[in-house]
């Protein structure tokens, strides 16, 4: 099965917020990326609202609902809610999207750039997951690479692990990804091998992802954001999501 692109719109509402209004619209860049081919769409709601509200949320799982595409919702199970974000929980429960990623994100984080560890007493996070796969979401916990307990996250209820392909990328960057590919390609499988299925995200663009995917066995989904929107501004978003599909399609 080819890898879906879930495309990550997060940076249009910013660009909207730094201005005020309703432009660029959030909705219609999702739709246009649907309609260049896109699987999938992906926001990460953050508690300060610095991006996507809540209200973006909501529309945008009507606009996926309407197409019958996955919403991807990302977020941090465990931040309380407050004025103008009802929580993750809260929000799953209003919208139902498709798939929840679970990411341990703090409000200082400018992006995510870590992931669980599963030492420990894990019965709070397994309490959130079952809370979230009652209302019908699959949940995907986001991972390092050479996580050492990630079959923890199959022991906890989730069904899918999110790669963080942070510093995949900027290996790549640097001219040499052999090590970080071999280190994302060992926990995918070891990941695999206890029936969990493998997403990928963070830095990855139309330059680094076909190696990643001709190294990382059986990737799902991929979930992009910064660097397509960023490509978008000169190439345009249509072509963009098409440029991307391509360098999935090169990797498989």
């Amino acid at each position: 099965m080819a890898t879906a692109l879930s495309v990550n719109v997060n940076k249009i509402a910013v660009l909207r917020n730094s201005r005020g209004g309703t432009e660029p619209d959030v909705v219609l860049a999702a739709s246009t990326c649907l309609d260049a081919g896109a699987q999938g769409i992906t926001v990460h709601p953050r508690p300060d609202a610095r991006h996507i509200r809540a209200e973006d949320v909501y529309a945008l799982s009507v606009l996926t609902r309407s197409r019958g595409v996955e919403f991807n919702l990302e977020g941090n199970p465990f931040a309380p809610p407050r004025a103008g974000y009802p929580g993750f929980a809260a929000l799953c429960a209003e919208t139902r999207p498709a798939q929840a990623t679970l990411v341990p994100d703090s409000d200082a984080q400018i992006t995510s750039d870590h992931g669980f560890d599963f030492a420990g007493d894990l019965g709070e996070l397994r309490e959130r997951i079952a809370e979230l796969r009652a209302l019908g979401c699959r949940v995907s916990l986001f991972v390092d690479a050479g996580c050492p307990d990630v079959e923890r996250a199959a022991e906890v209820g989730a069904q899918r692990i999110e790669l963080y392909t942070g510093p995949y990328a900027e290996a790549f960057a640097q001219g040499d990804a052999g090590a970080t590919i071999a280190l994302c390609a060992q926990t995918a499988r070891r990941a695999q091998a206890v029936g969990l299925g493998v997403n990928a995200g963070h830095d990855l663009n139309d330059a680094n992802l076909p190696q990643f995917l001709r190294g990382v066995p059986e990737v799902l989904e991929v979930s992009i954001g910064h660097a397509l929107i960023g490509d978008a501004l000169y190439r345009g978003l249509d072509a963009t999501v098409k440029r991307y599909l391509d360098a999935i399609g090169r990797g498989g």
